[in-house]
């Protein structure tokens, strides 16, 4: 019951982000940065309808592809912001917060796509455009962020038969901030650093490492192509904010040390993605 309810709070944080976003950043400027809040803005702009009514209707033809594609968990989550979204934006009100549209733009598209990536991290949606990346990632493993850029790009067509030029690429980038800010927040987060070391001293460093630093150290077998000779590597994963104090460690007793580092995105056992008694 407790993380069901957690799951709804982060659903509305959510959805009240994407009202925000659309009512006083980017509805203000005509841009209309895919999805169905961004069909809700041209079509608002042809025919004068109410902004609120339009993704309603959108919404309840969306949950019955939910429904057929996602399973019936995505649905009822998606029911949440799909039904949510139309009430929400349409009790905030629409204003003008920034005046100038390259900086409303971005703003706007930020806290889109931060509310987005909200949405997916819970496996739910606000409904619209955004349902089918959710399919194309169970389908086809295509990154979220790739697929609402797709999926979006039609919409975004159709400023140009609406409104300005300049609108037309306002959109485009404001569409493109969306899928680096939603990335950034699925794999940035979590990034790690990932060391090889080989040193003659690998004895104090790996100590220091175990005991300074927290973490586990993995020794693998090396040979060195050139002499032949056999050496021993030490392999870490750590926090980039605890990058420095290993090089610190290195550097101490050896700086002529060979060291490879590479960011990964995601790293998943003891220390990293659950705790346990001892690294």
């Amino acid at each position: 019951m407790v993380k069901w309810f957690k799951r709804i709070l982060y659903i509305e944080l959510a959805i009240v982000l994407i009202s925000i976003s659309v009512n006083w950043f980017l509805g203000p400027h005509n841009i209309a940065a895919g999805g169905f809040t961004g069909l809700a803005i041209i079509l608002e702009k042809l025919f004068d309808w109410e902004r609120s009514i339009i993704l309603l209707i959108g919404n309840i033809l969306i949950l019955i592809i939910t429904f057929i594609f996602l399973g019936k968990e995505v649905f009822f989550n998606t029911v949440i912001g799909a039904i949510s979204l139309p009430i929400i934006i349409g009790f905030i009100p629409h204003k003008t917060i920034v005046n100038d549209t390259m900086l409303s733009m971005v703003v706007g598209s930020v806290i889109f796509g931060m509310a987005v990536a909200i949405l997916y991290r819970n496996n739910a949606s606000s409904g619209g455009t955004s349902i089918p990346p959710l399919i194309l990632k169970k389908h086809f493993n295509l990154n979220t962020s790739i697929g609402l850029f797709i999926t979006d790009g039609i919409v975004v067509i159709l400023c140009l038969f609406v409104f300005s030029i300049d609108t037309f690429f306002y959109a485009i980038f404001s569409i493109f901030i969306t899928a680096v800010t939603m990335n950034y927040i699925e794999t940035g987060i979590k990034k790690k650093k990932l060391v090889y070391i080989i040193s003659d001293m690998n004895g104090d460093i790996l100590n220091d490492i175990l005991n300074d630093i927290g973490r586990g150290v993995t020794i693998v077998p090396a040979i060195g192509a050139y002499r032949q000779n056999e050496m021993k590597m030490l392999m870490v994963t750590l926090d980039s904010k605890d990058y420095q104090q290993l090089i610190g460690i290195v550097n101490k007793y050896d700086k002529n040390a060979f060291m490879i580092t590479d960011n990964v995105s995601d790293v998943h056992g003891d220390g990293f993605t659950y705790q346990s008694g001892s690294i």
